[in-house]
């Protein structure tokens, strides 16, 4: 076994984390992720407060320390890896809120959990988040799904009747905090249930990945390497409005920078580049050696790439003149792309530039992201083709990648060694970053299920799809939000993460369903 190193609308966060590359493991059955080796990213840092009037306290006896409780559990359940909680507690008078929100700009918190415990003036909560320019979601969570009317009842100490109402009336303060949130322009998202419902805690952990995934993508370099494919006019796009968007950094990179690094690859890299292939595809006997080699030398060139820029996603095409460094370069780069793809340094063919972000979207979410286009539909099974011929992503691949030798790579000049994979069989999810006429970005989102079947052994990462409305409303539906012919596909359903992200963000979002 071999190991390889390897941004609610309106609003962006300020704090800057590094985002970090982890180690995939490749096995002989091939790529598997589990918890330990998913991608390393940023610390986020979650800030949670609750609410409450002071003047209840000496009223009603346990009623601040019942609440605190309730409070104390939510904190514990938002601690998990990669999580730092930020806790400013039990906000009750006008200065607790101004010391709160100095402690959440101090610590500089990604993301704001305001959990209504019972009823508080708004002059207590207003303070809190009105500068603090990160999302707020606003908890209106109670102890139970109803109070037990009959044991209520039964009290003979009004005062504790009212005690045991106030620890439930948690809607109670909704409308005055969605009302002035809304006069004083701060957007806000509210999440209403209990504190132990499942639905609930899903999510509150979707808010927190998607806050997650931001902060990650604000520290994401992102390299753009030769070109557009001359003509792709629907894959041209605004590098500007990547950094503005997402907070990603954009690198332009130098072929002879790429060539440089491929000169100084020494033969025992090689071979150790070799073992990964074997290790990672299913490499089939007619691949010429010299044909491995060539790939080999050009994926350790890629890896030193990546390392010496520190990218976190690349989009790359070129071509090169025939004969030339550059075209020997290009027709030998799918095996090391693929390689770098499944160690959460997503690349993009054809410089798509929107697709790349897409992928790593994906990626930070644990869902993979393969590079991919509409193929070929299947209307006589209701099932749509979509694929691309290189880079895959080992990650997700029902059973190793086959790599194996073209003859000639369509649409592009040379030949060699390509992917051909499916992704594995199950839920998946479809993401386009959509460029609309207004130049803003957009988020395309569908989910489905892969399913088993023949697929086109051209040497190409394919596989079938279904989808609930079927194949052909489903063509129709997405093409008619005019995205760029590639979308990123990745396992599960990860629509609600998405969703908050794009809030986040603050770009629409639109759902196929």
């Amino acid at each position: 076994m071999i190991a390889i190193d390897s941004k609610y609308l309106t609003l962006r966060l300020e704090m800057k984390h590094i985002l970090a590359l982890s180690i995939f493991i490749i096995g002989l059955s091939g790529w598997a992720a589990t918890p330990e080796e998913e991608p390393e990213t940023a610390q986020v840092k979650v800030g949670i407060f609750s609410v409450g009037l002071d003047t209840y306290w000496e009223q009603f006896d346990g009623l601040k320390s019942r609440l605190n409780e309730y409070r104390r559990g939510i904190e514990k359940r938002l601690k998990r890896p990669g999580v730092n909680v930020v806790s400013a507690g039990l906000v009750d008078t006008v200065d607790r809120a101004n010391a709160a929100a100095d402690l959440f700009r101090s610590e500089g918190v990604n993301i704001v959990f305001l959990y209504v415990s019972t009823y508080a003036l708004s002059s207590t909560i207003l303070p809190v988040v009105q500068e603090l320019n990160v999302p707020v979601v606003v908890l209106n969570l109670q102890p139970g799904s109803s109070i037990d009317y009959e044991s209520f009842n039964a009290m003979n100490d009004r005062g504790k009747m009212t005690g045991e109402w106030l620890a439930w009336c948690q809607a109670c303060s909704m409308p005055e905090i969605s009302n002035v949130f809304h006069r004083s322009g701060i957007p806000f998202h509210q999440i209403t249930g209990t504190l132990k419902e499942p639905e609930v805690w899903k999510e509150i952990d979707q808010w927190v990945e998607a806050a997650r995934v931001d902060c990650s993508l604000e520290h994401t370099r992102l390299g753009i390497l030769g070109h557009y494919y001359n003509g792709m006019l629907d894959v041209y796009s605004d590098p500007t409005r990547v950094t503005s968007t997402f907070g990603t950094h954009v690198v332009h990179l130098e072929m002879s920078e790429l060539q440089a690094y491929r000169r100084q690859v020494s033969a025992d890299a090689i071979q150790e580049k070799l073992g990964e292939f074997y290790s990672s595809f299913e490499v089939l006997d007619e691949c010429k050696e010299s044909e491995l080699e060539r790939a080999a030398r050009t994926a350790c060139a890629l890896d030193r790439l990546a390392e010496e820029n520190r990218l976190g996603a690349i989009a790359y095409y070129y071509e090169g003149t025939p004969g030339s460094h550059e075209e020997n370069i290009v027709t030998s780069i799918i095996a090391g792309t693929s390689l770098l793809t499944a160690q959460h340094v997503p690349v993009a063919g054809e410089c798509e530039v929107k697709n790349a972000m897409a992928m790593k979207i994906m990626d930070l979410f644990g869902a993979g992201g393969s590079f991919s286009e509409f193929y070929v539909a299947d209307y006589d099974e209701d099932v749509v083709l979509l694929g691309h011929d290189g880079p895959g992503h080992p990650g997700i691949a029902e059973g190793k990648p086959i790599l194996k030798p073209l003859g000639v790579f369509h649409g592009k000049p040379g030949k060699g060694v390509s992917i051909e994979m499916k992704v594995k069989t199950g839920p998946v999810t479809l993401l386009a970053v959509v460029q609309g006429a207004d130049g803003e970005y957009s988020f395309l989102v569908a989910e489905g299920k892969s399913v088993s079947g023949p697929i086109l052994e051209i040497g190409n990462t394919n596989s079938r799809y279904r989808f609930p409305m079927g194949a052909k409303k489903f063509i129709e539906a997405w093409n008619v939000e005019g995205p760029a012919h590639h979308c990123a596909i990745g396992t599960g359903h990860i629509t609600g993460k998405l969703t908050k992200l794009a809030a986040i963000l603050g770009i629409n979002i639109k759902v196929i369903r």
